[in-house]
Parts: C-alpha cells; structure tokens; sequence
C-alpha cells in the first residue's frame, strides 16, 4: 500500500534536475542526496510545514475549482480519497475507476491507492514543474524570485498591459511579490499560494514551494495559449459568418430596393392615359427619355451586381463549409428576373405607345384644322340662304319677275351641287376624329351637325303656290339679253367661285408627311395644280367678260339696272379677291413644301446616319457575346490568364460606350424629328439599349464565375489539369454550350465519371448543386460539388472544441467568459444568437455553445 502521507506530499517531487535552472545536470536522485540533509532539518521546522501545506492547498485548489469544488484542510478533506481521486481526474484528463462513498476507516484508507491507480504519467505532466522543467527563459535560481522582479516579470512577458514594469523597484520586494500575486490571482486566475512577507524574511525560500508557485503561472500561461488558439479558431470561424450575414443583409437590402423600384416603376409605364396636345405627349416622352439615360442604368448595373453578389455569396458558404443561402420569399434571383422581365414588357409598350400618340395626335391636329378651315367656308357661304330660300316674293311676282326667280334657283341649285362635296368632306372629317378619340369631339359633332342641319334645310325645293300676277306685256329685247347674260354668269361664277375656295382650302391645307416619296407626291401634285392655272385665270376673264357685256348693253341703251346679278352673290369682285389671294397662296405652298422636302432630306439623312451606327454597334455587341462565352467554355490557359483576358474585354466594352452614347444621341434625333420607321437598318435603339445591358451582364457575370473559381480552386487545392478535366467533362456534357446544364445531362455526367445514381441520391446532389431549384447546374456549382469531401474545412465539432476550451471543459459557456476571451464585437454577436443552456449542470447565465456551433453550419436551427 501507497503511504498516504507520501502521496500527499507527492507534489514537491515533480521532475526536476536541480536547482541551477534549464541546465543543470544530475538526475533527481543525486538532487536529493544532496538536499537530504537540509531537508531533515526543515522537516522538523513547524513553519516550514505550514508553508507548505498552504503552498500545497492552494495548488489543489487551483485544479479542484476546475470541478467546481475546494479543500480546506488537506488532512480531513483528502482522508476519504473522493477529493483526491477528483484531483488526480481533472490533472489527468482521465477517468478513475468508480468511486463508492466508504463506510468505515478501513475504506477510507482504501481510497488513495484507489485514486493512485491512475497512471504516474498524470503527475509527471500535471504536477508542479520544478526549475529545471521551466521552459528556458524561466531558468532562475531561487534567489532570482525573492525580489518580486522576476515574478512580475514573467507576467509582463506574457500579459505585459498588466505590469508597469518600468517602475518596480529591487529594493522593495515586498511590493514586487505582492503586485505579482495580486496580479496573478485577479487577472490569471492564480490563488495566492504564499505570502510576500514568508519570501523576504526566509533566508533560504524554499525551492519545490517557490516552483509549484512558479509553475501555476506556467499552466496559466499554457492555459491561456490554448484559450488564445480556440478563441483564435471561433474568431475566423466567426468573421465568416458575419462576412456572410453581411452579405445577406446587403443581398436583401439591395433586392428590396431594387424589387420596390420595379413595383414603383411599372404602373407609371402602365400609365397609357392620353394627352389633349402633342406638347404634352412630347413632355412624357422626355421623361421616358429621362428614366432610360438616368434612371435605369444604375438599375442595370443593381441588378448585375445582385447576381454577382448573390454567386460570390453562394461560392463562399459552400468553400465554409455552410448551408447555401436562401433569400426571403420573393426575393430570389428569379423574382427579381421575372419582375424585371415585367418591367421591360411595361417599358417596350409604353415607348410604343407614345410613339403612336404622338402620331396619333398629330394625326388629329392636322385633321382639327382642316375641319375649322372648311367648317368656316361653308358657314359663309350658307350665311343668308335659308333666309332667302323662305321668301315668298313670288306670291306677287309678275311672270318676268316669276321667270327670273326660276332663273335664280336654277342659278342657286348649281351652286348648291358644287358645295356637296365641301358638306361630304366636313362630316367625313368629324367621323375620323371621333374614331381617332379627338379629344374636343363634341364641339366638332356640335358644329358637324349644324352644318349638315343647315345643309338639309338648303336642298332645293320646287316652290308650290306660285301665282302669277298679270303682266303689262312689256317685253323688250335688250332687258332679255341682260337677263340671259346675269344668268350665263351666275351659272359660270358659282362652281369657279367653288373651284377658287377649294384651291385655298388646299393652298393652305396642313399636310403631315414622314418620307421624302411622300413630300415629292406633294410636290408633284403642287406643280400640276399650278399647270392648271392658266386655264383657271382664262375661264376668270371669260366670267368677267359676261358681266362687262351685260354692263355695256344697258349703258349702250340707257337700261337702269335694279340692283346687282339677281341670280348670284358672286361678284366680280368677289372673284377677283379670291383670284388674288390664290395667287399669293401658291408662293407659300411652294416654299412650305420646299422647307418640308429640305426637312425630309434631314430625316433621311438622320435615318442613314442612325443606321450606320446601329450596323456597326449591334453586330459589335452580338460578336462580344460570343467571344465571351468562347472564353468561358474553352478554359485556354490558367484561371488567372482568362480572368486577365475577360477583364481586357471588360475594358474594351467599356472603352465602346461613347459609341452607344453617340448612337443614343442619333436616336433622340430621330425621336425628335418624329422619325417612326427606317428601312436602312433592322436594328432599333431598344434592341440595341437591350444587347447592350446583356453584353454588360454577361462579362461581369463571367469574371465573378472565374473569380470564384479560383476561391474554390485555392481553397480546396485543385490543380490546373484537375480543373481542366472537370472543364472538359462539363463541356461535353452541356449541349447547348449555355455553360450550364438540365438535370439530365448532369445526371450523364455523373454516371460517367463514375457514380452509381439512384433517384434518392441523385436528388440529394442536385439539392447540393441547385439549391435554388432553378433546374440548372453551373459549371461553378459542378467543381463545387466534385472537390467538397476532400476539403480541409473547420467544421461544427472543431468549433465545439475551441468553444469548450474558453468554457474550462463545461458544457455551457457564460456571457462574461464569451467578453473576456473574444473581441466586443464577436462576444456580443455570440451572446446574441446562443440560446440558453437546459442541461442538469445549468447555471444561470448558461449558454448553449453546441447549438450556436451546429447552427453554424447548418446542422440545427436556432
């Protein structure tokens, strides 16, 4: 049997080759021969005796608090063996055999060599380390500690924001011990195993005392270095989850913002609410302008950046080892497609639809016009024909009066017949602003049928009743003649008269044409019409001509003519006026129709201008989409030369948006001048505005897919051929060269390079691959997945290690360990997310560290 008090006093034999430091020689058994005799004498020194039993008490302390118990007095708290058992265990690290509570002295003795079963290694290891076990820079002699100095100095080397070691002085070392031990015991977790004053009023200290002190700030330190690596681990384990997080939160922010801006923006593009004038409609296509030159682009560029966030995020979750990131319910990257899709079906109607307003409305105010001009017209000319057609005058009338009355119906019919037409274009022309949603229709289809109204009353009706008073059989010759003449010319007048306000109405008609074809018909139409004129002012002279003959008849025979023509309100100098103001017209229509032809030359030269550029950008942009995806899928040379060729391609699109800027230009001209079609290109500035966003999305796309190649091949020690292997596999694999691939085609894949695939499994791999459930597999996700269970990765049990060390081996961490071992920022994002610990050794404050861990990782859920 172990003596027990040998066992008790085990502590002060721990390894040791003397007292001269690191390097002194001898074994242990030549140390104690040559310390016997000292020994004997203080063995028998009552003083002595007591500082060691304190030194040793506090020493067992500072392992039994570890197991959350203490000793008082080492005699009666070790003499049932539990304690000393709990000792041994928690220096040791390793279980004893069951303990069972004893009943008499015989199993109290029992105990120690129970506990002594363990094996010696765990003293050799664990109990105080003498001198010569120190590391190499703890190699003093006893005398070095007597001073305080050297005490405070080891602290200062290792915690040096603790000790002002600058201002301890050698000749108080009272203060020096007391400072280090004060020290030691608030901020190292040290107990106090001696008192200052035992140290400077001892001759000789002694040695195994002053080392079991010395090597409790040892195990301290050594403690610590463990504590400083675990806290180590949690702190980057931890600083990718917040990078992470981040990443998150910006993704959501962002995708929030963006989807708020699609949700505000499409009913203003929805918004197809007509305008009265083309002023207007005008406004609201340079505010469209406005949203596609500054409002949209930084949108394209979100949207871009969303993706290649989102990517890069998905990329790193899977290198850490963490579940793949799942955005909140309508914030995927599909929504944010499809609400995108949505804004760009809004954004081509509505362009459309103002394009067609605006020719829709200058439709309309051409018509509108025209229908004033001739509305106005035909008013004048019915001003006083319904009065006139009311007259009963020939109820007294004689038979030449009656004659002459018939001759001037007859006079006003032909008139009437040549106004028909004029009341047949004003109506057809009201009709079309109704069907064209004029937006002033009612007062056209007011004075529309007022005029038809009018033009009903007009129509010739053979007069009943007429009665025939007696005449005085007076018939003279020349009265005949005059008569027959005002006839010839009423009749000749009207339709020339009629002839004449059309030529004006036509003279001065607005015309609205988009070609030069177009403006050449006018022109052409013009030229003819003035061709006619010489005929015109013939058939003037002729009208004219009449009435002279029937002035000079009734001069010649001194006829005193009653009033003018008595069958028309045409005069000579109504003709003539109206002769003259076509006259001026026709200079007028020449220059209108000329500054339209110069305009249309514009046009057209805009037209060809426009298409020359769009010729060269679109087929431009459509031969870079290309080279791009060549990049992409043929993997020429390493990850680092396509990166640098794609970013030189990123450069050169972006060195080529002036071009795009220019042609923007082109387009607005276009736009301005009212240009609607151009038969020189296929390409339109929204195909191009189109092309042009893809082209930009697609090389950033691209680099973020090759950057996050070389975070996977880095982080998982892919070598160059393994990842053109697994290039050239995937190539083969996707058809479509889109670089990515159904599920079928991954399945191929797969079987080919070697896996045995049930539907189970194969699904349980697509969950890896296409977390998203998009139904496609990228070549990003297809490396991920062949290179992820040889990655050397932290995982949840190493950080439930690392957790367990700042925990001193609990199960539960408190919030004041968590901010003494790890940064503010850290400690309070643990703090904040640990749920409460519910095991049977809780205290309050415990903290589940094994969840927080797990849920890392996506293992459980907090």
């Amino acid at each position: 049997m172990v003596d027990y008090h040998a066992a008790n006093q085990s502590y002060q034999y721990g390894p040791s080759s003397g007292s001269n430091g690191a390097g002194g020689g001898g074994s242990m058994g030549d140390y104690m021969a040559q310390e016997d005799d000292w020994d004997r004498d203080l063995l028998l020194d009552p003083a002595w005796e007591k500082q060691q039993r304190k030194t040793f008490t506090a020493w067992c302390n500072s392992h039994l608090r570890k197991a959350g118990t203490q000793i008082e007095n080492i005699d009666e708290d070790f003499r049932d063996g539990l304690k000393l058992m709990l000792l041994l265990e928690v220096i040791s690290g390793e279980a004893p055999l069951p303990p069972h509570r004893p009943q008499c002295q015989t199993n109290m003795l029992n105990h120690p060599p129970r506990a002594l079963i363990l094996p010696v290694r765990a003293l050799s290891r664990s109990a105080p380390v003498t001198v010569g076990g120190c590391p190499p820079n703890l190699g003093f002699s006893i005398h070095s500690w007597k001073d305080g100095l050297a005490f405070n100095a080891l602290i200062h080397r290792h915690r040096p924001e603790l000790i002002e070691y600058d201002k301890l002085r050698k000749d108080d070392p009272v203060t020096n011990l007391n400072n280090a031990f004060e020290v030691a015991e608030k901020y190292l977790d040290i107990p106090k195993m001696l008192d200052a004053e035992d140290i400077v009023n001892t001759a000789r200290p002694d040695e195994k005392a002053i080392m079991t002190y010395v090597s409790s700030f040892y195990h301290a330190f050594s403690g610590a270095q463990k504590a400083e690596t675990a806290a180590n681990r949690i702190c980057k384990v931890l600083a990718v989850n917040q990078e992470n997080e981040h990443l998150m939160e910006d993704y959501e922010r962002l995708a929030s913002d963006l989807l708020e801006w699609i949700r505000r923006t499409i009913p203003w593009l929805e918004d197809r609410v007509p305008q009265k004038t083309i002023q207007e409609m005008q406004q609201k296509l340079e505010d469209f302008r406005d949203y596609r030159r500054v409002h949209k682009p930084p949108k394209v560029q979100e949207k871009c950046q969303l993706e290649i966030n989102f990517n890069t995020l998905q990329t790193k979750l899977r290198l850490s080892n963490r579940p793949a990131f799942m955005p909140s319910e309508g914030k995927m990257v599909s929504d944010i497609n499809n609400g995108w899709q949505h804004l760009e079906q809004a954004e081509k109607g509505y362009e459309e639809w103002l394009l067609n307003e605006i020719r829709r409305l200058e439709r309309l105010d051409h018509l509108a016009e025209k229908f004033r001009q001739k509305a106005s017209i035909h008013e004048a000319w019915t001003d006083g024909k319904e009065a006139m057609l009311k007259q009963r005058d020939y109820e007294t009338a004689t038979l030449s009066d009656i004659k002459a009355l018939i001759r001037k119906h007859e006079a006003f019919e032909s008139d009437l017949a040549a106004h028909q037409d004029r009341v047949e274009q004003i109506a057809a022309i009201a009709q079309e602003l109704n069907e064209l949603d004029y937006y002033d229709s009612h007062n056209v289809n007011t004075r529309c049928q007022k005029i038809c109204d009018q033009w009903d009353a007009l129509v010739p009706r053979c007069p009943q009743g007429w009665g025939f008073g007696r005449g005085d059989g007076k018939t003279e010759k020349q009265l005949e003649t005059i008569d027959q003449l005002h006839l010839e010319y009423a009749k000749r007048a009207a339709p020339f008269n009629n002839w004449m306000e059309s030529a004006m109405e036509d003279l001065q008609d607005m015309f609205i044409v988009h070609t030069i074809e177009e403006i050449e018909g006018l022109i052409s139409a013009h030229d003819q019409f003035k061709s006619t004129l010489p005929d015109a002012d013939r058939e003037r002279e002729a009208i004219l001509a009449i009435h002279k003959e029937a002035q000079r008849i009734a001069e010649s025979n001194h006829i005193k003519l009653s009033g003018s023509n008595p069958y028309t309100t045409v005069t000579p100098q109504i003709i003539n006026s109206k002769w003259e103001k076509v006259q001026q017209l026709v200079p007028k229509r020449d220059h209108a129709l000329l500054e339209e032809q110069s305009k249309q030359q514009s046009n057209e030269h805009l037209r060809r201008q426009f298409a020359s550029q769009a010729n060269i950008v679109g087929p431009w942009i459509q031969t870079k989409m290309e080279e791009i995806g060549r990049i992409s899928i043929e993997m020429n040379g390493t990850l680092e030369d396509q990166l640098s060729h794609l970013k030189q391609y990123e450069r050169s699109i972006v060195d080529y948006k002036p071009n795009l800027d220019l042609l923007e230009q082109q387009h607005q001209l276009i736009q301005e001048a009212l240009i609607f079609d151009n038969k020189h290109t296929n390409y339109t500035m929204e195909h191009i505005r189109v092309g042009w966003e893809q082209l930009l999305t697609t090389i950033a796309r691209t680099i973020n897919e090759v950057e996050n190649q070389i975070l996977t091949r880095d982080a998982k020690g892919i070598s160059q051929e393994q990842m053109q292997e697994f290039r050239a596999s995937f190539n083969h694999f996707d058809k479509k060269q889109t670089g990515s691939m159904d599920s079928d085609d991954f399945r191929a894949l797969l079987i080919s390079t070697g896996y045995s695939l049930g539907d189970a499994e194969f699904n349980r791999i697509m969950s890896v691959v296409d977390p998203n459930h998009s139904g496609l597999v990228t070549f990003q996700a297809f490396i991920d997945f062949m290179s992820r269970e040889t990655t050397d990765t932290d995982t949840a049990d190493q950080v439930i290690a690392s957790f367990k060390v700042l925990a001193g081996d609990k199960n539960f961490i408190t919030a004041e360990e968590l901010r003494r071992e790890l940064p503010p920022d850290q400690a309070e994002y643990c703090i904040a997310r640990m749920a409460p610990y519910q095991g049977p050794d809780a205290v309050p404050g415990a903290l589940d560290y094994k969840s927080f861990s797990t849920a890392l990782y996506g293992e459980s859920d907090l």
